[in-house]
């Protein structure tokens, strides 16, 4: 059984493993070193609320480089997926693009309005707000699993509805 450990076994711990995770994250990062550090921040931050909750794991050092590898891959996948943009359209210098990225949000916005609501909040959350796919899982009672999954079948779900609306960027 997992024992909740005392602030001294944190300082300990912490002591011991953070210049190795620093440098397994700095590695992963491709020595990007402001977004290394602010991984292994919030790996931190994550440690001491999971462990104070559920009790220190057996290996430590371990459960941090997970935790560290998920942020990283997460971080990954947001700059990977195509982000509508919110910005003002008054800062577009060109007219031609103020009314495409106002089209393209109306578009969305309307498909989004069709989905049932727990799929267009879970979207929002994760490609909007930005939201971690550990946070959602927590704050909604779910594996990490089960959120990746209705996240699939919310975008399928979108794209369906999207169809041919939106244009292509690829050309």
């Amino acid at each position: 059984m997992r024992h909740r450990p005392s602030e001294d076994d944190i300082r300990t711990i912490y002591r011991a493993s953070v210049d190795d995770l620093f440098d397994f994250v700095v590695r992963r990062c491709r020595g990007d070193l402001e977004l290394a550090e602010d991984i292994t921040q919030e790996t931190w931050l994550r440690a001491v609320d999971d462990w104070d909750r559920n009790g220190l794991p057996e290996r430590p050092a371990a459960w941090l480089a997970r935790v560290a590898s998920r942020l990283l891959s997460n971080h990954r996948r947001h700059e990977d997926v195509e982000r509508i943009s919110n910005d003002d359209p008054d800062t577009v210098a060109d007219e031609t693009d103020r009314a495409e990225r106002r089209d393209r949000r109306s578009i969305v916005q309307r498909a989004l309005d069709k989905l049932p609501a727990a799929q267009a909040r879970l979207l929002e959350r994760f490609h909007f707000e930005r939201r971690p796919v550990a946070e959602i899982a927590a704050s909604a009672g779910l594996s990490e699993r089960a959120v990746e999954g209705r996240l699939r079948r919310a975008r399928a779900r979108l794209r369906g509805l999207l169809g041919n609306e939106l244009p292509r960027n690829d050309q």
